[in-house]
């Protein structure tokens, strides 16, 4: 989502107009430069003459947008939707972003919404599928314990490293010196490295500056450091051994920059080579085996403001080819800060995901080929209203570092310690025959994630006991229950956020219903619908749920043969409602083949709304649940 300038000037008067034309001009000028707190002034005493326009609500809103102060934001991104104007999609997600920041989080979810709507962001459905995540995502989770750092200033503090015994992060305090700059964008000093020493419980003794040699004009920031200290990839601006370069539209941009340390003194600094003049690379973070490279860039194929990237380190020091780690990771929003664990954990900072408000802190799982899991926000108390972000932790000592501008700071981003407290659950229970309450013998438990996703399974002994060990605090699973004669049973569980036992108890009714040729299995399974996404036909988790009690009954008959039928109301024309059908249908056999039963069993078919079992056909007005009834899925037995 880049910045866009709308050229939507309003008159008040000839005299007046030209005066603030001039004004605005001058402003303007200064916001192209990223000079933000120049402009802001400018701007605000126009606004406060009674000008408004679309161009300078824009820009009064991202001038404090862009400068993490949120909550200003909201005020004249406010003033820019009462104008009932036109404005570009982007303005509906940052407006969003500015209410939660103030809490306004129902008004929020509906721009959200509006956003997704004008440009098919996955969002919304993101947001369709976690109504409640508000509530989830900001009730302290009690994994972490968080604390002011003890080092920060009233200035900007961010981005730490960890370096031996020692935390070295960018600030903006003025330490004193006789060339003293200031940046227009933040009208704080340009950062620097300094470097703290690890205290007691994880509190970072008073800082110091970190390399002279280092230091320059311009920013230096998030540095990353190899295990043997010898090497040091940092982000700087444009700008080494004296000369400075800029973008085509004459911006200065960021870099990574390597320097080694040479006889105690940090030196051969260079650029990387995938670098460029025209976007920025930035915020570097090292695999565990230091052989990747992590990075966010505005570089062209970028999804949204900035996204994660990935580069090889090559063993002769050359690097490969930048690579951007997806669309699971990357948003049309801003990912940035990336981090990675020793147990191979992507953190990163994000809000382009659901989250709380600002820049949130997320989790990714890297998977043994390399790719990573759905991101998993971190909540309260990591996650606030304002922006966190530049997450590190040492998985070993269970602590780490994290940034915020979040209220009760020391000003503008502080550096917070946290420790994660420990969280050890156990899942068990018992499986019992619901008429008589005895236990059953070598019953089949099974345990998914939330997205289905097989964790294992369990057969339960003579007391129909069942148990899985070290699960994950505060997810949500399935418990899936198994046995012969019985019907398939499933239940889902939320594990608390606290050590301790979660117990499942599931009862099974043994089957007294006669299958037969003809025989409805959606009916016999109580299988309402098979649902799909709007115009879609991929198998969603809570259609799998269904299809799986279908597979079960499969299995125990294995000379049972189906006719998958997928039928649809009548709001679509005929040919569209036919062809969407059938590829459900379809969708439905492949998953069902997928998941163990022989092709040769299967048929499917869509019939569209052909076999409508009312009268709601075309020009009909029916209710929402009149047309549920026709949009259904049968499995039809054709063979014992």
């Amino acid at each position: 989502m880049k910045i866009k300038t709308i050229l939507l000037f309003t008159f008040i008067g000839m005299l007046s107009g030209f005066a603030q034309n001039s004004r605005l001009n001058n402003a303007n000028k200064k916001y192209d430069k990223y000079a933000y707190i120049d402009a802001i002034a400018v701007y605000e005493k126009v606004a406060d003459k009674g000008y408004k326009s679309v161009n300078l609500f824009e820009k009064l809103g991202n001038a404090y947008y862009f400068n993490g102060e949120l909550d200003k934001a909201e005020k004249w991104y406010r003033e820019l939707f009462a104008l009932n104007q036109a404005v570009d999609p982007e303005y509906y997600f940052r407006y969003s972003q500015a209410l939660k920041s103030v809490g306004k989080y129902d008004e929020a979810d509906r721009m959200l919404q509006t956003f997704s709507q004008k440009t098919n962001d996955p969002i919304g459905k993101e947001l369709l599928a976690n109504p409640d995540y508000i509530q989830r995502l900001s009730k302290d989770s009690g994994r972490y314990q968080v604390e002011n750092s003890g080092t920060n200033s009233k200035y900007s503090d961010y981005g730490s490293a960890f370096y031996g015994e020692d935390v070295v992060f960018a600030s903006a305090r003025d330490t004193g010196g006789v060339f003293q700059r200031k940046h227009k964008w933040t009208n704080q000093y340009f950062t620097k490295l300094y470097t703290a020493r690890i205290a007691a419980e994880g509190f970072l003794d008073p800082a110091v500056k970190f390399s002279s040699s280092i230091d320059t004009r311009f920013h230096e920031s998030t540095p990353v450091f190899t295990k043997d200290g010898n090497t040091m990839y940092f982000t700087r601006n444009n700008y080494n051994d004296g000369k400075k370069g800029k973008s085509s539209d004459r911006i200065i941009k960021l870099k990574i920059y390597k320097a080694s340390l040479v006889n105690g003194k940090w030196d051969d600094i260079k650029e990387l080579p995938f670098n460029n003049n025209n976007y920025s690379v930035a915020h570097p973070a090292l695999s565990p085996d230091e052989k990747t490279l992590y990075f966010s860039s505005d570089m062209p194929g970028t999804s949204g403001a900035s996204d994660i990237y990935k580069v090889a380190i090559n063993s002769d020091g050359t690097y490969g080819k930048p690579e951007n780690l997806g669309k699971k990771i990357n948003t049309t929003g801003r990912e940035s800060f990336p981090f990675v664990s020793l147990k191979n954990e992507l953190y990163f900072a994000s809000d382009g995901h659901l989250g709380i408000g600002g820049l949130d802190v997320f989790k990714s799982k890297m998977n043994a080929d390399g790719s990573f899991s759905a991101p998993e926000n971190l909540g309260s108390p990591v996650n606030s209203p304002k922006d966190d972000f530049a997450y590190i932790v040492d998985t070993r000592a269970q602590m780490g570092y994290f940034s915020s501008n979040r209220e009760g700071g020391m000003g503008s981003d502080d550096i917070y310690k946290f420790r994660e407290l420990r969280c050890d659950q156990i899942l068990k229970g018992t499986i019992t025959d619901k008429e008589s309450g005895l236990p059953l013998l070598n019953a089949k438990v099974t345990l998914f994630d939330s997205n289905m996703k097989e964790m294992g399974s369990r057969m339960t002994d003579s007391n129909g006991h069942y148990t899985f060990e070290t699960i994950d605090c505060d997810k949500r699973y399935y418990v899936r229950a198994e046995n012969t004669d019985y019907e398939t049973k499933e239940v889902n569980v939320t594990i608390p956020a606290k050590s301790g036992e979660t117990v499942v108890d599931i009862a099974l009714e043994k089957r007294v219903i006669p299958i037969e040729v003809g025989t409805d299995l959606a009916k016999v399974l109580d299988i309402e619908i098979i649902y799909f996404d709007l115009d879609k036909w991929n198998i969603r988790p809570d259609a799998a749920v269904d299809l799986q009690k279908v597979i079960a009954v499969m299995k125990e008959h294995p000379t049972m043969i189906v006719d998958i039928r997928s039928h649809t109301d009548s709001r679509q024309t005929h040919q569209y409602n036919e062809r969407l059908s059938d590829r459900r249908a379809k969708s439905t056999l492949e998953y069902m083949v997928k998941n163990g039963i022989e092709r040769n069993r299967l048929t499917a078919k869509g019939y569209g709304e052909t076999r409508l079992v009312n009268g709601c056909s075309d020009g009909v007005p029916c209710s929402e649940a009149e047309h549920q009834k026709n949009r259904r899925s049968e499995f039809i037995v054709i063979k014992m």
